[in-house]
């Protein structure tokens, strides 16, 4: 109905602009028409614009039966996980032409089945869930990274778990290996060491050591356990950003670890530096250590009175507020977009 009343309102137009003088060609460039189409329209008697279409049908094109064939195919346990691509081919080599890709392509887009069309298709992998710490022995990560050994080619593994909320590293052991039952073996003794079961959650990525023995270990103890989508290392941000202080610090050994004993003593004096003497940049610039036990709500306030004893003994130096020495109080792991936002705006 729109399409009809706008039809008449554009040849009517046009009609006014040649009964002023205008020429049809110039007329029907200004809105966009060629001037076949106004003509075709001003001599239609209906309101259709005239276009029959082609009057017989293509000699190339399937017969029903045939379309009906390629359904059939497409949808057969053999080929129904294939594209058309893959079973054009196939088909050639069992001595068999049904159709080519592009007419499978089309009957296929016809009947909405370009999409995986068996039972396999592939799993829908969502972004974990948004977790939340308000504190210590709530949400921990964990992640296995390689540490260079003399022989080309192996390497030492090392398992650490860090704490999102206090930023200290709660567990580390370097093994000659990595399984599920000695990452079982590690987490249990990090649960131990910080007494905490309930309420904890534990992220780790997708690998062959986060499941198994220690999935089923974990939720016998009945800690929560979550996981990163397959090859996506931003879901486990902590741990990668951990792994990443580490082997970019200046004393980090430029050759490889002579031994596992070797290993474990630098990587020993590295969590040691890290959790005491490291004034983190996310906690307010204070240790890992010193959030976990509860001590820096104390020190940021030494801080603040101090910066304001200077303020008021030299208060030309100061333009503005003194500096806030404050450390979130909520820490996230994979926040979704609303929280994204209310952080960006806070």
């Amino acid at each position: 109905m729109h399409g009809r009343r706008l039809r008449k309102m554009l040849v009517t137009e046009i009609d006014k602009a040649r009964r002023s003088g205008a020429r049809l060609a110039p007329a029907c460039r200004v809105v966009g028409l060629d001037p076949r189409t106004v003509q075709r329209w001003c001599k239609s008697a209906s309101d259709s614009d005239m276009r029959m279409g082609p009057k017989t049908k293509p000699a190339n094109s399937l017969s029903q039966a045939e379309r009906s064939e390629v359904l059939r195919i497409a949808n057969s346990t053999e080929f129904r996980d294939l594209s058309p691509k893959q079973i054009v081919p196939r088909l050639a080599d069992m001595g068999q032409y049904v159709a080519s890709e592009s007419s499978m392509e089309r009957i296929l887009r016809q009947h909405g089945q370009r999409t995986h069309r068996g039972p396999k298709r592939p799993k829908s992998v969502r972004k974990p869930r948004e977790k939340l710490a308000t504190g210590p022995r709530q949400v921990w990560t964990w992640d296995i990274t390689l540490l260079r050994s003399p022989a080309v080619g192996r390497f030492f593994y090392l398992y650490m778990a860090i704490d999102i909320w206090s930023r200290k590293i709660v567990a580390f052991e370097v093994h000659e290996r990595e399984c599920s039952e000695l990452a079982s073996a590690f987490m249990l003794d990090a649960l131990a060491r910080e007494e905490c079961v309930e309420s904890l959650i534990i992220h780790q990525d997708n690998g062959a050591p986060m499941k198994g023995t220690l999935k089923a270990c974990m939720e016998n103890l009945g800690v929560a356990m979550s996981y990163s989508r397959p090859h996506v290392s931003d879901d486990n941000p902590y741990s990668e950003s951990l792994f990443g202080t580490m082997k970019t610090r200046p004393r980090y050994p430029r050759r490889p670890f002579s031994s596992l004993e070797e290993a474990q003593v630098w990587v020993s004096s590295f969590v040691r530096w890290y959790n005491e003497e490291h004034r983190h940049s996310a906690i307010g610039y204070v240790t890992p250590a010193q959030r976990h036990r509860g001590e820096a709500d104390a020190i940021l306030e030494k801080r603040r009175h101090i910066y304001e004893a200077a303020r008021q003994k030299n208060p030309e130096r100061w333009s503005g507020a003194t500096r806030a020495w404050h450390a979130p109080r909520e820490v996230f792991l994979n926040p979704d977009k609303q929280t994204l936002e209310r952080l960006r705006n806070s």
